[in-house]
C-alpha cells in the first residue's frame, strides 16, 4: 500500500528508518548545516538580497526539495549561479536590497518553480539538451569569472557601480584600488588563509564556518564597523555636501521613476487589453513615456554611480566640538584650535537629511529574528514578460545543475534519479519557497558533496539542516551582526572559482571543433553582455542549433575506394585509387529529407564531374535512416536525369524504412527492381563484372 503512494508522497520511501541510518542522516545534516548557514548569507548578498533572505532561501524550500525530488543526496538551496542571474535579471528594474527588489526576486523564484513544475508534470526534462557541453562549460567559466570578480569590491572596501555593463563597472572598480580599505581586505586574506589551512591540516572540520565565527569574534572586539549618523550641517567640506545633496535628490528621483514605470506599464497593458482605438492610443502614449522614464532613469544611475564613487574618495576628519554635535573637514582641513577624533570618516548612505559615515569596514548589520512569515508573492504583471527569459534560462541551469549533481552522486550509491521526479521537487521547492520569502533555489553541488561523504541515508538529512537554519533564524542572527561582509565575499571567490574548467573545451575542440568554437564564443558573449547573462547562454543554445541544422545539411557523403586492408574508405580522406572509371560508389550517411536533398544531388554530380566515363552512380545506403516526401521527389529527379545521360543509379544497403517508401511511391519499379542490392560487396561485384566488361549488355 505504502509503495502506491511513493509516486505522489516520495518521501515515504525513507521509511521504515533504521537506527543506523536515522543516526547518520543527522550527522550529516548537522554537517550540511554549517556549510548551508555562511554559504546561504554570502549568496544572498550575491543575490542583491539582505542576508537573512539567504536564510529564508535555506528553509522552507530544502525541506520541500528533499520530500518530493528523487535524490536521496541531493541538497537544494541557495546557489552561486542562479544567484547572480536573479540579480542580473532584476537590476534593470529596482535597486539591489531595495523592497521592490526583493518582492521582484521573490516573483522570480515563483516563476522559475512553475517553469520546472510544468517541465517535470509533462515529462519533458530532455529539453535540457539543447545545452551541448561546449555552451555549458563557457557558460559556466565566464559565470564563475563574473561572479567571483564581483566580490572584489567588498574584499577591497570600495563601492561597485552597477549599470548594464559589467565589464565597465568592474574596471570602475579596479581604478579605486588605490582607495583599498586595508583592515576589509586584511579579514579577507585571514578568512582566505585560515579556510584553506584547516581543509589542509583536517579537512572534516568545518573550515568555511570556524572562519566566520573567528572573524566575526575578532570584528566584533575591534569595533570594525564603527558608523555614525550626522547632519549634513555638520560636514563643513563645501564639495562633499555638494555631492551628498545632489547624490540624495538623484536617489528620490530613482525611486520616483521606478514607480511611474511600474504604474504606467500596468496601465498601459490594461488598456491592451481593454481593446478599442482610443485605448490603444493611450496605451501607445503611455509606453512612449515610459521609454523617455527609462532613459532618465539609466542616465540618474549612471550620474549617481559616479557620485558614489567619488564620495567614497572624500576622506573627513572628526572635530568633537563641547556641548555640541562633531564637525566634519576634509582630511589635513581641521583648522588649528579645533581637537580631533583622530578617525578618518568616509560616506556611506544618506536619507532623510541624515548621513551615515563610517571609519571601519563593511559587516552583515542587523538580521531579522524570527521564522518567515507566509505570504503570496507579489506578482508585477507589467514584468512577467521582461523577466520571462531569464526566468526560462535559470529554470534550465538550475534543473541541469541538480540532476548532474545528483547522476554524479548516484554512480556511487546505486540509486535511481528520475529526471522528472527531480524537476517536480525543485519546481516545488521554489513555488513554496516563494510563499515564504525565498528566492530561486537549485541543487547544491558543495552540499550535496558533504552530504554523500558523511554517509547520508534519506532526505532527511536536508530537513535536518533546514532545522537547524530555523534554530538560527529564532536565537543567533544577533551574533552574526558584526560578520565582516569581505569574509562573505571570500567565500563566493573560492566556491565559484573552483568551477572554472579549461579541460573540457580544450577536449572539445579535438573532437568538433564548431561546438568548442560555439562554447568559446558564449564565454565571450556571457562576459560582454553581464550583467545579462542568460543572454550569453541563449545565444549559445542559438547557436549550437544553427550549428546542428548546418551539420545536418551536409551529411558525410564521399566516393569511396577500397583501403589496402580491404574495406572501402573516402577517396580523398585516405588518397586512394578509383575502383573503376565507369562505377562510382558513393556512400552518403545521412537521412534524405528536405534538408539534405540538395546535398544528395551535389554529392551524385560532383561524382560524374570527377568521373567523365561514369556509367553507374552506387549509392551505399546502410547510413540513411529516414526519408520524406522532398527526399523521394528528389531521388526520383535525379534518378531521371541520370537516365535521360545514360547513366544507371543504384542502391545498396537501404534499412526497411527506406525501402518500403521506395515500394509505396513506385520508385522501386521505376528505376528497376534490379538496382537495389541487400549489401555493397554484392552490388560492387554484379557492377564491375556488368559493366567493366563492354562485350555484355548494358542497361541503365
Amino acid at each position: 500500500m505504502m509503495e502506491r503512494l511513493h509516486p505522489v508522497l516520495p518521501f515515504l520511501r525513507w521509511f521504515p528508518m533504521t537506527r543506523e541510518g536515522l543516526r547518520d542522516d543527522l550527522i550529516a545534516g548537522i554537517t550540511v548545516a554549517l556549510v548551508l548557514l555562511p554559504q546561504s548569507m554570502a549568496y544572498a548578498q550575491l543575490a542583491g538580497l539582505p542576508v537573512v533572505y539567504g536564510l529564508y532561501a535555506s528553509f522552507v524550500p530544502v525541506i520541500i526539495a528533499s520530500m518530493w525530488g528523487s535524490s536521496s543526496q541531493l541538497h537544494t538551496g541557495p546557489v552561486a549561479m542562479l544567484s547572480l542571474m536573479s540579480a542580473a535579471a532584476i537590476i534593470p528594474f529596482a535597486t539591489p536590497g531595495s523592497a521592490s527588489f526583493v518582492e521582484l526576486s521573490i516573483m522570480l523564484a515563483f516563476m522559475v518553480g512553475v517553469l520546472r513544475l510544468a517541465l517535470g508534470l509533462f515529462k519533458l526534462g530532455s529539453i535540457v539538451n539543447l545545452l551541448s557541453s561546449p555552451v555549458v562549460v563557457g557558460f559556466t567559466n565566464a559565470a564563475a569569472l563574473i561572479i567571483g570578480l564581483s566580490q572584489l569590491s567588498k574584499i577591497i572596501g570600495v563601492p561597485f557601480p552597477r549599470s548594464d555593463l559589467y565589464l565597465a563597472d568592474l574596471w570602475r572598480v579596479v581604478q579605486q584600488i588605490g582607495e583599498t580599505h586595508w583592515p576589509t581586505l586584511v579579514f579577507a586574506l585571514a578568512a582566505f588563509l585560515l579556510i584553506n589551512a584547516l581543509k589542509r591540516v583536517s579537512p572534516r572540520l568545518p573550515g568555511v564556518l570556524i572562519a566566520v565565527l573567528a572573524t566575526t569574534a575578532v570584528s566584533a572586539m575591534i569595533g570594525f564597523e564603527h558608523k555614525a549618523t550626522v547632519g549634513i550641517e555638520q560636514i563643513q567640506d563645501v564639495r562633499a555636501v555638494e555631492t551628498i545633496e545632489a547624490y540624495s535628490q538623484t536617489e528620490m528621483r530613482i525611486t520616483a521613476l521606478t514607480a511611474l514605470i511600474a504604474e504606467r506599464s500596468r496601465e498601459a497593458a490594461r488598456l491592451e487589453q481593454e481593446g478599442g482605438m482610443d485605448a490603444i492610443k493611450r496605451a501607445a502614449e503611455l509606453s512612449a513615456s515610459v521609454r523617455l522614464f527609462h532613459y532618465e532613469l539609466d542616465q540618474s544611475r549612471s550620474h549617481n554611480n559616479a557620485r558614489r564613487i567619488a564620495l567614497h574618495a572624500i576622506r573627513l576628519e572628526g572635530s568633537p566640538i563641547p556641548d555640541g554635535p562633531m564637525l566634519l573637514f576634509a582630511k589635513g582641513q581641521v583648522p588649528e584650535g579645533l581637537a580631533r577624533d583622530g578617525r578618518v570618516w568616509h560616506f556611506v548612505e544618506t536619507h532623510d537629511g541624515t548621513v551615515t559615515l563610517s571609519s571601519g569596514g563593511a559587516v552583515v548589520g542587523a538580521i531579522p529574528e524570527g521564522l518567515p512569515q507566509f505570504a503570496v508573492p507579489e506578482v508585477h504583471w507589467d514584468l512577467i514578460l521582461a523577466l520571462l527569459p531569464a526566468a526560462i534560462v535559470m529554470a534550465l541551469i538550475g534543473f541541469m545543475e541538480a540532476t548532474s549533481i545528483s547522476k554524479a552522486i548516484a554512480t556511487t550509491t546505486g540509486e535511481r534519479i528520475n529526471a522528472s521526479k527531480e524537476l517536480v521537487g525543485q519546481g516545488l521547492a521554489n513555488i513554496v519557497g516563494s510563499f515564504f520569502s525565498s528566492y530561486t533555489v537549485s541543487g547544491s553541488f558543495s552540499r550535496s558533496a558533504v552530504a554523500a561523504k558523511t554517509g547520508a541515508k534519506t532526505g532527511l538529512f536536508a530537513v535536518i539542516s533546514a532545522l537547524a537554519v530555523m534554530v538560527v533564524l529564532l536565537f543567533f542572527t544577533s551574533y552574526l551582526y558584526s560578520l565582516p561582509q569581505s569574509v562573505l565575499a571570500v567565500i563566493v571567490m573560492m566556491a565559484v572559482f573552483g568551477l572554472i574548467r579549461v579541460a573540457p573545451l580544450v577536449h572539445a575542440w579535438k573532437v568538433d571543433r564548431g561546438g568548442a568554437i560555439v562554447g568559446i564564443v558564449t564565454f565571450a558573449a556571457t562576459l560582454v553582455m553581464a550583467p545579462a547573462i542568460a543572454n550569453g547562454i541563449l545565444l549559445g543554445i542559438v547557436l549550437t542549433v544553427l550549428l546542428y541544422l548546418i551539420k545536418s545539411m551536409r551529411p558525410r557523403a564521399e566516393i569511396v575506394a577500397r583501403k589496402p586492408d580491404g574495406t572501402l574508405g573516402g577517396i580523398k580522406a585516405h588518397n586512394l585509387v578509383p575502383v573503376s572509371e565507369t562505377v562510382v560508389p558513393v556512400r552518403f550517411d545521412g537521412s534524405l529529407t528536405f534538408s539534405t536533398v540538395a546535398y544528395f544531388e551535389d554529392i551524385v554530380l560532383e561524382a560524374i564531374a570527377d568521373f567523365p566515363k561514369t556509367k553507374v552512380i552506387l549509392i551505399i545506403g546502410s547510413g540513411i535512416n529516414e526519408i520524406d516526401a522532398s527526399g523521394e521527389e528528389k531521388v526520383n529527379e535525379v534518378a531521371k536525369q541520370l537516365r535521360d545521360a545514360g547513366i544507371g543509379l543504384y542502391f545498396s544497403g537501404l534499412k526497411h524504412q527506406v525501402m518500403s517508401v521506395f515500394e509505396k511511391t513506385g520508385i522501386v519499379e521505376g528505376v528497376g527492381r534490379d538496382h537495389f542490392f541487400p549489401n555493397k560487396e554484392h552490388a560492387l561485384k554484379v557492377l564491375l563484372e556488368r559493366y567493366e566488361n563492354p562485350s555484355e549488355p548494358q542497361s541503365t
